[in-house]
């Protein structure tokens, strides 16, 4: 028994022996016989292949690739002087302009024609002396504004390239809070980014950003950059243009707006129609029917608006509304709160009668009111 324990003690003092003057002069037989042993002796999981053309349970992919060729990335420059001293003497002989300087902005935009067609916010082109405009091929062009519409914060410009993807317009007046949505554009110029999210809130107004404000709010992440960008369904159909978000930092913090695309629709139709957008108006000062205005005028408070002010001679005036009237109809369509007003007036076409129904002292009452052309805004500096 001694001696069989001494023969395999020798035996295993040789073959380590041996194993390590090979490992020390040939190191390459033995990785290489590790990694055959590894092969055939270690036990891994693995995934089954995923067949060429399909996408894993709840990606997105498929809505981001139908809608993404269609965004694109907005360049803007424009020359500024400054002034160059302000002393009145200096200013005299030498003029008050110094060296021009050129400014550049970011924005992003959505081909909705194949016809070259680009709607965009307003603010991406506002008073630019030139537009370029990357496609998502990487294809470079310059961009004519075809008409803006401050009043929205929308802008169309065209392009005159062949081969142009549009998107495809969806139905933003079907949406539902929490329904899932992607935003679409080239936040700070890293190149076009997909963002995912939902739906937070629908009909956000008194906001002060625009006129005309009924924006669908989403925490899927817009930065700078992403102005005029798309806001698509799970589908990739358009649902919005992404136009601003509140944020104390100027990163994104989850809250987001996008104007409807039943909006821009409507501005996109007029600007490429007439040139610019039209609006019915009816002169009048609405106001939220709080408890405090309805005991001032003495009635009830029911669902709908009411008129504290009639412009003299204006359309209202002339189809008899007065002060201390509630507009809960026009044309049809309830009326519940001031921006639903100003959107449903705006809507009526200048020099067309339209049916408004009232409430006066209890008393229902019906007014044909043919509304005139809304004047044109000042201009006010955006927030």
């Amino acid at each position: 028994m001694k001696r069989i324990w001494q023969l395999f003690s020798q035996t295993v003092t040789v073959v380590l022996a041996a194993y390590f003057v090979v490992a020390t002069l040939q190191p390459q037989w033995v990785n290489r016989n590790a990694l055959r042993m590894g092969s055939m002796g270690v036990a891994l999981l693995e995934a089954p292949p995923t067949p060429a053309g399909s996408t894993s349970p709840g990606s997105l992919s498929g809505a981001a690739r139908k809608a993404s060729p269609a965004v694109v990335s907005i360049n803007t420059s424009k020359i500024s002087r400054q002034p160059r001293n302000s002393d009145p003497w200096h200013q005299f002989f030498f003029g008050n302009q110094g060296a021009p300087q050129q400014q550049s902005g970011l924005g992003s935009g959505v081909i909705v024609s194949a016809e070259g067609y680009i709607l965009t916010n307003n603010h991406v082109v506002e008073s630019a002396d030139e537009i370029e405009v990357t496609l998502n091929d990487s294809r470079t062009t310059q961009a004519r504004v075809i008409g803006t519409d401050p009043d929205t914060d929308l802008a169309v410009l065209k392009i005159d390239v062949d081969r142009l993807p549009a998107i495809v317009l969806g139905n933003s007046d079907t949406l539902q809070v929490g329904d899932q949505v992607l935003a679409i554009g080239n936040p700070f110029g890293v190149g076009q980014t997909v963002t995912s999210g939902i739906v937070s809130a629908l009909g956000r107004n008194q906001l002060g950003i625009n006129t005309f404000e009924n924006f669908i709010q989403t925490d899927a992440a817009i930065n700078p950059g992403n102005s005029g960008g798309a806001l698509v369904d799970v589908n990739g159909n358009l649902l919005g243009i992404n136009t601003a978000i509140y944020s104390r930092s100027g990163g994104s913090m989850g809250i987001g707006f996008a104007i409807p695309v039943s909006t821009a629709r409507q501005v996109l139709d007029s600007i490429v129609k007439d040139g610019r957008v039209t609006r019915g108006w009816i002169g009048v000062e609405p106001n939220e029917l709080s408890a405090e205005l309805a005991e001032t005028f003495g009635i009830q408070p029911v669902p709908g608006v009411i008129i504290t002010g009639v412009l003299q001679n204006g359309p209202a005036a002339q189809a008899g509304i007065r002060p201390g009237d509630v507009i809960v109809q026009v044309a049809g369509q309830a009326v519940h709160s001031v921006p639903e007003l100003l959107s449903r007036v705006s809507g009526l076409t200048p020099g067309q009668a339209a049916p408004f129904s009232l409430l006066r002292q209890g008393k229902t009452l019906q007014a044909e009111v043919t509304p005139g052309v809304r004047p044109k805004a000042h201009p006010t500096a955006r927030r």
